[in-house]
């Protein structure tokens, strides 16, 4: 690809014009935004190389939430439901009836809520970064300490969130990121952008999500802590965790090749390829992979423990205990407890 895609416009419900490009071929893969300016990101080598081996498999989709980059910059409700309808209008205008789903930080909540109330239209979903309570991704003291810059000094925010926060270092990566987010937004919108963000939680959504979604971490506990990232992928009906190598809390740039090969191979297959990835994350002795949390159901119910002591030893409720099992049933191809108990002794998970 020599230049830019170009940019078209989608006209959401309450007449915001969201700025995207669709580049590429095969399955639809929407990367939905953060604080986003799409044109300033395809200057940034790293990301431009993200996108364009992305599009080799892929039809790539970019755009801009309202109120950034090159969207409506009228930005008005900034809201969950404003995220949704802009990602609507993008998926209308590229024509897809099924997509796939990349949410990126901030977009973490809106790709939950989509994928739990259009389960007919996702096929897959990633999601890095974020939370089901956005707060908890947004609260260790190293991320308000640099939210609170946004309105003291924007300059130095964006400055600092390329480089310090986000681990693009020095180089031209670096300055290219850092414009991309002073050019993304006004400092006003950026607060009240973060601040919406914060509020969101759909936790009461997540065991309404079908799609198999693939949850990557790799951010340090100071910004946020991999406990949040295992509550997300539990919390989805098929969930899995990986844990990335390394410690830049960004993807595509330590480990790009082996990021981008995980990610495509994800959206085009629905496998993990475990070759950039720890020791986190599912078994991979059942017919579909499970996930952290049904391994940890799986073992006790092979200890004779019913789903209410099950509930007391893991902290959690004991209708979610229920939906870990039937969810384990079903992926290892068993009908009871006790076919589940012979699984788990037969295969060293008991």
């Amino acid at each position: 690809m020599t230049g830019e895609p170009e940019v078209r416009y989608a006209q959401t419900s309450d007449d915001i014009a969201i700025a995207y490009q669709a580049v590429g071929s095969g399955p639809v893969m929407i990367w939905m935004p953060s604080l986003s300016n799409i044109r300033a990101q395809w200057r940034v080598p790293a990301l431009r190389m993200a996108y364009e081996r992305l599009s080799q498999d892929l039809t790539l989709v970019l755009y801009d939430g309202r109120g950034t980059g090159s969207s409506d910059r009228r930005a008005g409700d900034l809201g969950l439901d404003a995220h949704l309808r802009d990602l609507e209008a993008v998926i209308e205008a590229v024509g897809a009836d099924r997509v796939n789903l990349l949410g990126y930080y901030h977009a973490v909540a809106a790709a939950v809520a989509y994928a739990a109330t259009n389960p007919q239209r996702v096929d897959r979903m990633l999601l890095f970064g974020g939370a089901a309570r956005m707060r908890e991704a947004m609260g260790p003291a190293q991320t308000q300490a640099l939210l609170s810059l946004v309105e003291q000094d924007w300059d130095l925010f964006a400055d600092a969130a390329a480089t310090a926060w986000l681990g693009w270092g020095s180089g031209e990566n670096a300055g290219r990121v850092a414009e991309a987010f002073r050019t993304a937004a006004t400092p006003a919108v950026a607060r009240d952008w973060f601040a919406e963000a914060a509020r969101m939680d759909v936790s009461d959504l997540l065991d309404q999500v079908v799609a198999p979604t693939l949850v990557l971490h790799r951010q340090a506990a100071s910004q946020i802590p991999v406990e949040v990232s295992r509550r997300l992928a539990d919390g989805v009906r098929n969930g899995t965790l990986v844990e990335l190598e390394g410690s830049t809390p960004t993807l595509f740039v330590e480990g790009g090749a082996r990021d981008l090969a995980m990610v495509s191979r994800w959206f085009l297959t629905g496998e993990v390829h475990r070759g950039s990835a720890t020791g986190s994350g599912p078994a991979t002795t059942g017919p579909t992979a499970l996930t952290t949390r049904e391994r940890e159901v799986l073992r006790l119910i092979a200890t004779g423990r019913t789903n209410a002591s099950i509930a007391r030893d893991l902290g959690i409720a004991e209708h979610t205990v229920e939906r870990h099992a039937a969810n384990l049933y079903r992926k290892l191809g068993v009908r009871s407890r006790a076919e589940a108990t012979a699984w788990a002794i037969r295969n060293g998970a008991a």
